[in-house]
């Protein structure tokens, strides 16, 4: 069973920044593109940015381009989320996913729907205010 963990969140002011992290159990997981969500109170689950498995191919949401940056350390099996400029409306629990039942080594399109993804963390609390 495959395990995520995500960490890093916090309170953060506008304009602030935070990076989030998330380890998974597997060293498979290098071979596995990744992906960050998240869900606002009252709010649907949406989608933040994926990256493939070397980490050369990224993908965002349009609310995030230019503010955060999704990567990712193979060797620590381990995929990052750096959020800059936050303002109120990323406040949110993040979660990671990853979509396994992709094939391995995937350099298509990246998901970017829930439902593509297989394994996700128990999540992160992001609150951004003043």
């Amino acid at each position: 069973q495959v395990v995520l963990v995500e960490s890093g969140g916090g309170l953060a002011q506008p304009g602030g920044s935070l990076r989030l992290s998330c380890t998974v159990s597997e060293s498979i997981f290098s071979n596995y593109a990744m992906g960050w969500f998240r869900q606002a109170p009252g709010k649907e689950r949406e989608f933040v940015a994926a990256i493939n498995w070397s980490g050369r191919n990224t993908n965002y949401a349009d609310s995030v381009k230019g503010r955060f940056t999704i990567s990712r350390d193979n060797a620590k099996n381990t995929v990052y989320l750096q959020m800059n400029g936050l303002k109120p409306e990323d406040t949110a629990v993040y979660y990671c996913a990853t979509p396994a039942s992709l094939a391995p080594f995937w350099s298509g399109r990246l998901p970017n729907e829930g439902n593509e993804y297989d394994y996700w963390g128990q999540g992160t609390q992001v609150t951004v205010s003043s």
